[in-house]
């Protein structure tokens, strides 16, 4: 248990600038504090002590704002930032190296008994701020969950999932960190976000609207020619008003 305290403060350390000593996220940090009592009322849970590993689990969510279930499997080095809200079901595992951010859920959606009902996060995921993961399915090695997003379906490796309901970043187009640090041979990227990340349907839309854009393009100098050839359209047809403005159309989208 010692052991994996200090890999804990470590990787506290190595993903937090905020971090200033040891001693302080020892002493200040309430994601840390609540690995200890998780990793108590998961010992007395796995000795057949339901009660008392609920009560240690009681215990924890009362000091440091954050509740995981006795019986979830927490993995080494898992970081819960500021971590208040935080929720983690029964049967969710947190795979090594994973952060956690405040406002998140670990979720189930079926209320069958002695079933995965709560996700699975391999290594080294990372689960921006309010993001709800609802559902017994895996989160592969290395993916960020946008924060905010609400993923109910499993999440590729290295894929970034964003938006409500959750979409999967093109791979092509996905960022890589502003400030990589390496942890579990994984590139860390705070809250899963970077500068120029964006939803993928935002993509489709500007996408779209660039099209509508350059075909009222053509359409117009089609015209222009038309007229330079002695042909005429239909005056109602060319007093016809357009509002189409794709680019306050692209602000609104943005």
């Amino acid at each position: 248990m010692f052991e994996q305290l200090r890999e804990d403060l470590a990787s506290v350390r190595e993903r937090d600038p905020a971090a200033r000593s040891t001693w302080e996220v020892l002493t200040c940090y309430p994601g840390v504090h609540a690995l200890i009592w998780h990793r108590l009322g998961h010992a007395a849970w796995g000795r057949g002590l339901h009660w008392l590993g609920r009560m240690i689990s009681h215990i924890g969510r009362f000091l440091t704002g954050i509740e995981i279930h006795p019986a979830a499997v927490i993995g080494r080095r898992v970081f819960i930032d500021h971590g208040m809200g935080v929720v983690i079901g029964e049967t969710a595992e947190v795979g090594d190296d994973c952060t956690i951010y405040q406002g998140v859920t670990l979720g189930g959606t079926t209320l069958y008994r002695n079933t995965k009902r709560h996700p699975t996060l391999g290594r080294g995921v990372v689960v921006g701020a309010g993001a709800k993961v609802l559902g017994g399915f895996e989160v592969g090695d290395g993916a960020k969950i946008g924060s905010n997003a609400v993923v109910t379906k499993p999440v590729p490796a290295g894929a970034t999932a964003v938006g409500n309901p959750a979409r999967i970043l093109d791979p092509d187009h996905s960022a890589k960190p502003e400030h990589p640090a390496e942890h579990g041979g994984f590139s860390f990227s705070a809250y899963a976000v970077t500068s120029d990340m964006s939803d993928p349907l935002a993509r489709a839309l500007h996408g779209l609207l660039d099209h509508a854009a350059d075909t009222d393009r053509r359409f117009h100098l089609l015209v222009e020619r038309l007229a330079a050839a002695g042909i005429t359209l239909d005056p109602a047809v060319e007093e016809k008003k357009d509002d189409f403005d794709p680019d306050e159309l692209s602000k609104m989208v943005d």
